[in-house]
């Protein structure tokens, strides 16, 4: 019997939809199984971060070193607004500071016969995060014959660079989230 008004035909109860041909049902089992291999929780214990951005922070302000614009509750790149105050962002503050955000280590034989190539992904991905993000970058990236190391001024660049290797050459990636209230631990490895 078709519905006699828009509002029957709203209630109507239609079953529900399949992914290829597998009930809902299933899908919601099968995302049940899937869990992390390894998981570290956050700590209990709360550090406070001097380098968050300070609640009484002015409506409107601008990095007096990098140039960024504190508008709206966050920075980004745009023109800097007639009347704005000096603020020195917390991505130039951790790298006067020396005080990285995380830390990501690249150890391996084949890390030391592709440097070069991974480095380049590296300086890519940071690139194009940081014209997206204004805090996210990358403080100083050191090489020695133990590996590399690269420290940046974020937790999500971290990630996303690790992700990035680690997506395009394969071996294990780590992310120890144990201590991410003071840095970011972050190890990739492949032999």
């Amino acid at each position: 019997m078709p519905p006699t008004n828009a509002w029957q035909a709203c209630i109507r109860h239609k079953p529900a939809p399949s992914f290829r041909g597998v009930s809902t049902m299933k899908i919601r089992a099968r995302a049940a199984m899937v869990r992390p291999v390894s998981w570290n929780r956050f700590s209990d214990t709360h550090v406070p971060d001097s380098y968050k951005q300070p609640s009484a922070a002015p409506s409107t302000a601008a990095c007096p070193v990098c140039h960024a614009v504190f508008l709206r509750g966050h920075w980004q790149w745009c023109a800097v607004p007639e009347g704005a105050a000096s603020l020195m962002c917390s991505a130039c503050h951790r790298t006067t500071d020396g005080v990285p955000a995380a830390r990501l280590v690249l150890d391996g034989a084949f890390e030391a016969a592709h440097r070069e190539e991974i480095l380049g992904l590296v300086r890519h991905r940071a690139q194009r995060l940081h014209r997206e993000h204004p805090m996210e970058r990358v403080m100083a990236i050191t090489s020695g014959e133990d590996g590399t190391s690269i420290t940046t001024t974020g937790m999500h660049i971290a990630r996303d660079i690790s992700s990035a290797i680690h997506h395009a050459y394969g071996g294990k990636l780590d992310i120890d989230y144990a201590h991410a209230e003071a840095e970011l631990h972050v190890r990739w490895h492949r032999s």
